[in-house]
């Protein structure tokens, strides 16, 4: 009974939660449904009490709190106190709650099994020498010479006692100091995570949107003789162009952008941007570099990262408007928390001396459309963007600023041995349609279908068409398509899943899968005789990704 443990935390499984953690110590368990039947179960004895503070609601701890009262002299009870999550200090009532506890060490949560397990220890072994103490008293109808001793190493006992109480806590609390480190750099990458995955969803909608708008337009400029409408079809299909940047911005920030990653040495590529960097800096600016080594390579889209630098310089250049000092920096660093998978790291660091980030906005730099420019200045995309590439190239982005000092932006990115970049290919298909060739499109939103079908009769095709996968299918038998075109995103069957079944019924139909979602990429998709088409795109693309499906 001596070395029970007591549990009382009666809302979810938390309380057999914690009795399989320490169970795996050989402790027995004790699970109490309130702090009446905790107060009992001491009365019979125990080593230790583990509760969770929602459990001193109310007066649910008045028969507790008598106990505690009335424990003898030699009785200091052990309490371990799950703290609730909270924002901000411990209410009044808390904190009366923990000077009435007495000795109570305080973990917050969530917990580490091994801080618990460890906690649980040190208060079993206090409770135990607790109990020694007890008897040691109860045999004083034994010898002064005993009694002496005792009293002689009691002080020594109680100093020990404190001294690794004392130790433990330090322990504790540095310990939760290191998880609440690491838990808010969770919480800003999963808030992060949760921004991209909004972004990216409604960007997937704006292509969708401009694409019918884009095509469009180009088909009202083929077919009108009249100048002026040609010229106003011309100025549409401009703006849906810069529509189609900012939505490629948002997807480059939610990892939904299919980025050209090769190898990369970092070093080189900043070598080559020396001069438009410093043109883009102005003469008022002093640029520097360092770099570790000579080389230092990773896997990334050379143009994107280019991009992120020069956003990063441009940026320092806004906040040093009286001149200063820009210093880009190259390290080689190792993995510096949990959050970074292990190993090593190409890092550049990109400082300014310039006039800083306020700190209350800093948790806030990477978000999509959040700018401290005034209105008109900035879109607010820059850093996010940033924060997407280096996402998407298996690493992070970090920043770190200081009022009227300056700030220093980090991209990571995974260290990797040198490759030989590949070769690229390309084709000068004319983008005509090949004779009289069928294609079938599968398409669920009524105005990109439209405009598919337009567009490839237009080009000199056959077209059928279906609103869902489902249809499609139905429809494969009957109009006997020499090209099948359906769209990733559908509700019921996507893409992938039309694929698969159409390739059960004519295993050699070349086919190509239309997307505005940029993450979708076929090498991963073992699908052959499939080519992408990345939404937006215009009448040229299609007539020559229909024309190059057909012949592959």
């Amino acid at each position: 009974m001596e070395q029970r443990v007591l549990i009382l935390a009666p809302f979810g499984r938390d309380a057999e939660v914690i009795a399989e953690v320490l169970q795996k110590d050989e402790r027995l368990c004790k699970l109490c449904r309130d702090a009446n039947a905790l107060a009992e179960a001491l009365d019979h004895g125990a080593g230790a009490a583990l509760i969770a503070e929602e459990a001193f609601a109310g007066e649910q701890a008045a028969r507790l709190f008598t106990w505690l009262d009335n424990q003898p002299a030699w009785s200091d009870f052990p309490f371990i106190l799950l703290a609730a999550s909270r924002i901000g200090h411990r209410s009044a009532h808390g904190l009366e709650t923990l000077e009435r506890l007495g000795n109570v060490v305080v973990l917050e949560r969530p917990l580490n099994s091994e801080t618990l397990r460890r906690a649980v220890a040190s208060s079993l072994r206090a409770r135990a020498r607790q109990y020694e103490s007890r008897r040691h008293l109860a045999a004083r109808i034994e010898a002064q010479d005993a009694l002496e001793q005792l009293n002689d190493s009691l002080e020594s006992r109680i100093a020990e006692r404190t001294h690794e109480l004392a130790s433990t806590n330090n322990r504790l609390m540095m310990e939760i100091h290191e998880r609440a480190k690491v838990q808010a750099v969770l919480v800003q990458s999963q808030k992060m995570e949760a921004l991209g995955q909004l972004t990216g969803g409604i960007a997937h909608d704006f292509n969708n949107l401009l694409n019918v708008i884009m095509v469009n337009a180009e088909l009202i400029a083929r077919s009108s003789g009249d100048e002026r409408v040609r010229g106003m079809a011309a100025t549409v299909k401009r703006a849906t162009e810069r529509g189609a940047k900012l939505t490629g911005q948002l997807l480059t920030f939610s990892r939904n952008s299919n980025l050209d990653l090769k190898a990369v040495d970092v070093v080189t590529l900043l070598q080559g941007m020396r001069d438009i960097i410093t043109v883009s800096l102005g003469s008022t600016i002093r640029y520097t570099t360092e770099f570790d080594t000579d080389e230092m390579w990773t896997q990334a889209d050379a143009n994107q990262l280019e991009l992120a630098i020069l956003n990063l310089a441009i940026n320092a250049r806004d906040a040093m408007p009286n001149g200063g000092q820009l210093c880009i920096c190259v390290r080689e660093r190792n993995a510096p928390d949990q959050t970074f998978e292990a190993g090593r790291y190409v890092v550049v660091e990109v400082a300014d001396t310039g006039s800083g980030v306020p700190p209350e906005v800093v948790s806030r730099v990477f978000d999509p459309f959040f700018t401290t420019k005034p209105i008109g200045k900035g879109t607010g995309l820059g850093l996010s963007q940033v924060y997407g590439i280096a996402r998407q190239a298996g690493g992070t982005a970090r920043l770190f600023s200081e009022e009227g000092v300056g700030t220093i932006v980090e991209i990571w990115l995974p260290l990797r041995e040198r490759l030989a970049p590949q070769a690229q290919k390309s084709s000068n298909e004319e983008a005509q349609a090949i004779g009289e060739k069928r294609v079938l499109v599968v398409e669920d939103d009524g105005e990109v279908r439209a405009m598919l079908v337009e567009s490839l009769k237009m080009l000199g095709y056959t077209v059928t068409e279906a609103a869902d996968g489902r249809a499609g299918l139905d429809r494969l038998q009957d109009d006997k398509p020499d090209l099948l075109m359906v769209d990733f995103a559908m509700p019921g069957m996507n893409g992938i899943d039309v694929i698969t079944e159409a390739r059960k019924l004519r295993a050699d139909l070349p086919v190509i899968l239309a997307t505005g979602y940029a993450d979708v990429d076929i090498s991963e998709l073992a699908v052959e005789r499939c080519t992408i088409l990345r939404k937006p795109f215009q009448l040229d693309d299609l007539a020559r990704t229909i024309r190059l499906g057909l012949t592959s």
